[in-house]
Formats: structure tokens, C-alpha cells, sequence
């Protein structure tokens, strides 16, 4: 609860208070989504996936304690891509490790599509990360299959209900393990209409099954070059009453700004940009 307190992800209250820091080292994706388009350079776009650069592990330690120095309130480090954490895993491990190292008393967390969570989660414990996010969003491979336009996994590519039904089934068994180790859980939600909408309060009931902490119920952004370029945004009014619906089954973040994969400051007041020129100055 300490820990969860500093974590303006976790926490409503810390997110006024406590910034975080997003270290881009995971460029690769292991599976392809009708609504991600991962553009590095892309200053002007705040969103998953968006970065302006990539880099290194060495180079993510050297780049903490530069922002570190600048903020005092800094209190999570976490890696969301710009691609997934553990389709990056050495990468991601090594990031982490430098960073403890140097820092124990930081708070690690990472995001994933949850398809590696099988092979990774008892490496995840044993690091000590207690917070992982999972986007996770329907608990049925035929709508999946609208999502998801492929799946990669040990060597193979796999696509419709075929690949659904992989990346679900470790979504959920990782998930589980991660939870039962005392990780903290939150689950991504994209809410796409027409695709997903009505399948939301499923997935937020079988995750707390599983023993999730929370859940965050998020708009679909329409980025031109996907699948889902031309689909409605959802609205504030129906993604609300969706939050408040699944309220009853499990706490919903209502806070989420769908951060960068670079992203620095409060969650109100990205400041990534600031920083731009540390890591060229570094290599």
C-alpha cells in the first residue's frame, strides 16, 4: 500500500503529487494491433507507442539520474514499449536492474500485451516489480480476432482466432500468477465500438476473478495508418457509464491520460520534451 500510494497510475491522490518516468527501451511488438501505429519522432502525438527515440539500457540509467536530479518527486519507472516489455525482456531486465541498482527505493512497473507472461512472470517477481499493467481486451478469441491482426509467438505467427486464443490464454494465466505472487495488476481496456463495447464488464468480472487490483477502462484513439483509423472515438459520457458499470466488479482508474512510451512529470504535465537532448549528450 506504501508503494501503491507513490504510484499516480495506482493512485488518484499520488497522481497530483508524484511524477513518473517511461524509459522507451522496447521497440519490438510481438503481436499487431487494428489500432496501434508505433511512430518514433512523433513530438507532437501523446499516446502509446509514440516515442522519439529508442534507447538503450546503459543509456536509460544515465537518463534517470539526469531526471531524477530534476525531480525530487520522482517516484516510478516504468516501461511501456514503445513496442511490449517482454517482447523486449533483456532489454527491459537490464534497464530495470541498472536503475535498482543505483536507486532500490524506486518503484518499477511495466506494461504488456501479456503474451510472454507464462515465461517471464516468475523473473518479474523475483526482480521485485509490483506493478504490472496488461491490456487485455476481451475474453472472447472471435472478437479478438477483430483486434488483433496477428499474433508471433516461440517462432510462429499466428492470426485470427488461432492467435486470439493464444495471446488470451497467457494473458489470463499470467495474470493469475502474477497476482497470487502479490503483484499488483492493472488491467488496460480498450474500449472499441462496435468491437469490444459490449464485452468490457466480462473482462473486468473474469480479471478480478483472477485476482486483479484494478482496471482502466480507455478510449479508442483513431491513428491514421491502422485498421481502426476510421472508427469512432468513444465519448467521455459512454466510456463513463462503462466505468461506473464495472465499478461494482473492481476499482477503475478514471485518471489515465495514455501516456508515451517516453513520457516524464505528472500524468497532467508530460515534460519528455525537456530531456530530448540529454540522452544524444550521454551516448
Amino acid at each position: 500500500m506504501e508503494q501503491t500510494s507513490k504510484h499516480p497510475c495506482y493512485s488518484r491522490e499520488a497522481h497530483h503529487k508524484y511524477a513518473r518516468m517511461h524509459l522507451p527501451v522496447a521497440p519490438q511488438c510481438n503481436i499487431g494491433c487494428n489500432y496501434c501505429n508505433r511512430k518514433y519522432d512523433c513530438t507532437n502525438e501523446s499516446r502509446p507507442g509514440v516515442t522519439s527515440q529508442v534507447i538503450t539500457p546503459i543509456l536509460a540509467q544515465q537518463k534517470f539520474i539526469v531526471v531524477k536530479e530534476k525531480f525530487p518527486n520522482l517516484s516510478v519507472v516504468g516501461i511501456a514499449g514503445p513496442g511490449d516489455a517482454l517482447a523486449n525482456w533483456e532489454s527491459t531486465r537490464e534497464a530495470i536492474e541498472r536503475i535498482k541498482a543505483s536507486n532500490p527505493e524506486m518503484i518499477f512497473c511495466l506494461s504488456t500485451n501479456g503474451l510472454m507472461l507464462p515465461h517471464y512472470a516468475p523473473e518479474i517477481v523475483k526482480l521485485g516489480i509490483k506493478h504490472v499493467t496488461v491490456t487485455m481486451n476481451t475474453v472472447n478469441p472471435e472478437t479478438g480476432a477483430k483486434i488483433y491482426q496477428f499474433v508471433h509467438y516461440q517462432g510462429k505467427k499466428y492470426t485470427g482466432i488461432e492467435g486470439a486464443k493464444i495471446l488470451l490464454q497467457n494473458q489470463l494465466t499470467g495474470i493469475q500468477y502474477l497476482a497470487g505472487q502479490g503483484v499488483l495488476v492493472k488491467v488496460n481496456i480498450v474500449m472499441i465500438k462496435g468491437i469490444n463495447d459490449q464485452e468490457i464488464s466480462e473482462v473486468v468480472k473474469k480479471v478480478k476473478q483472477l485476482g486483479a487490483f484494478m482496471s482502466n477502462i480507455m478510449p479508442l484513439i483513431p491513428v491514421e495508418g491502422t485498421v481502426f483509423a476510421k472508427l469512432p472515438s468513444t465519448n467521455m459520457k459512454e466510456l463513463n457509464q462503462m466505468r461506473d458499470l464495472c465499478q461494482i466488479d473492481l476499482q477503475q482508474m478514471r485518471h489515465c491520460k495514455q501516456c508515451r512510451a517516453d513520457a516524464i512529470g505528472l500524468l497532467s504535465d508530460d515534460r519528455s520534451r525537456e530531456f530530448d537532448a540529454v540522452s544524444p549528450n550521454l551516448i
